[in-house]
């Protein structure tokens, strides 16, 4: 019975003419279903498939390259009070432009006329240093006619002397003649004597020839003594020699010491001098630097010092300068698992802070909003967080990064490492595998750049 009313209605359902009825029901109709499994199955396959490309991920901020590119400092070189500020926080100054004028506050330098009088001390030094240059050069003439007169006068002695060894020479052939004389009138004295006694020859004769033994004994003396005046007048010529060589080294001696005592008056003086000119010399480059001025473009900020007459110290912050031309890099954290990973010449892939991205990490081809860069050193010593700083500048065979970059915005960086298969990069990560260690062929990558 049951079955005949279940056959009943389902021959009127079958036929019914309801709308919401067909739509439910889906009887007598084929199903779909498995023929959308096999194809989301086959995509699935063919996703596995499809090349993935590794990557490690980094926080970084924006940089330079360049240590004078980077904000700077401005200090004073020397201490003072602010007199006049030129600018102010915001301002785009050029090379060479004035930030502020500072006044002096140390004693020393006070007086207005300091550089003019330091210049007066310097030109009497010179006329000092001149006035003993020229007594050395007195005393060094007076050395020359000294040693002149000096020769001049041991040559006359040595004539003199030459002289007298000659007169003495003579004299003393003079005494060997006279002495023979003596002989002779000895022996005929003598002989006068016995022809005497013998009666041979008269008184007269006897007297005659002893008045002539005196006579030549007389002379002999005469002459002995002028031989003897003569040796003493040499010995007295040496003597005054002597004394000569003597008086004129003196002399001489006291003219050099003159001559040398200038000339060290003179190194002094001039060393006087240099200290002087030093002296001014730095007192002209203080005065110079009493005008604080820009050391490169850029815009001034963080004004350290506010209104008028406060004291700067020596080698205190006036103000920061931000350069004007940068040539901007990352700088990106790398933890210490994954440096190895990373090397010069590296690809990566940026996404700055206020620049809408789309990202897909392991396509980078299909991202939207990166930019690309190339990692140009990594330090080998390690951070105060924890991680190794590596610098990427940028990439010249991408699109360029903006300009509305700024020092110190932030950035995600995704570095590129090998191209694998999506399974392979699942079977990875699911193993806890860190990424694929490999070498960038640089021959092969400017090879592709040159084409």
């Amino acid at each position: 019975m049951s079955t005949f009313f279940e056959k009943q209605f389902d021959d009127s359902v079958s036929e019914s003419k309801f709308q919401s009825f067909q739509q439910i029901y889906r009887l007598g109709r084929t199903s779909t279903i498995k023929y959308w499994m096999y194809g989301i199955l086959a995509l699935l396959i063919i996703i596995l498939f499809l090349p993935w490309t590794q990557n490690i991920r980094a926080k970084g901020a924006v940089t330079t390259l360049r240590q004078e590119q980077r904000p700077q400092e401005l200090n004073t070189i020397i201490g003072g009070r602010v007199i006049k500020w030129y600018v102010k926080e915001g301002d785009n100054v050029k090379k060479g432009d004035t930030i502020l004028q500072l006044g002096e506050v140390k004693v020393d330098y006070f007086d207005p006329k300091l550089l003019q009088r330091t210049q007066q001390q310097i030109n009497a030094k010179q006329q000092s240093m001149q006035g003993y240059a020229g007594k050395a050069q007195t005393a060094g003439l007076q050395v020359a006619a000294l040693t002149e007169g000096q020769a001049l006068k041991l040559s006359s002695l040595d004539n003199k002397i030459k002289q007298q060894r000659l007169k003495i020479e003579s004299d003393s052939i003079d005494l060997q003649a006279v002495k023979t004389e003596v002989a002779v009138a000895q022996r005929q004295i003598e002989a006068a004597q016995q022809m005497w006694d013998a009666g041979v020859i008269s008184l007269i004769d006897f007297e005659r020839r002893k008045v002539t033994f005196q006579n030549v004994t007389a002379k002999r003396i005469s002459v002995e003594n002028k031989f003897l005046q003569g040796k003493q007048e040499l010995i007295n010529l040496y003597i005054e020699k002597n004394s000569t060589i003597q008086e004129y080294t003196d002399k001489i001696s006291k003219a050099q010491g003159d001559k040398f005592s200038a000339l060290s008056d003179a190194a002094s003086t001039e060393a006087d001098v240099s200290k002087l000119e030093n002296v001014y010399a730095s007192y002209d480059i203080r005065n110079q630097l009493y005008y604080v001025t820009a050391p490169q473009d850029g815009q001034v900020i963080q004004a350290k010092k506010a209104g008028i007459g406060e004291i700067v110290k020596e080698g205190e912050m006036v103000v920061e300068i931000v350069p004007r031309e940068i040539q901007y890099a990352v700088e990106m954290f790398v933890e210490p698992l994954d440096l190895p990973l990373i090397s010069i010449g590296q690809k990566v892939r940026f996404v700055f802070d206020g620049f809408p991205a789309i990202v897909f990490s392991g396509w980078p081809q299909a991202s939207y909003g990166t930019f690309g860069g190339k990692v140009v050193a990594i330090e080998t010593s390690v951070s105060s967080n924890g991680k190794f700083r590596a610098l990427v500048a940028e990439d010249p065979a991408e699109k360029p990064w903006p300009k509305q970059l700024r020092m110190g915005a932030a950035s995600s960086s995704i570095a590129l490492l090998k191209d694998v298969q999506v399974w392979y990069e699942l079977w990875r990560n699911i193993n806890g595998f860190p990424p694929d260690y490999y070498k960038i062929d640089e021959a092969k990558d400017a090879k592709s750049k040159k084409k």
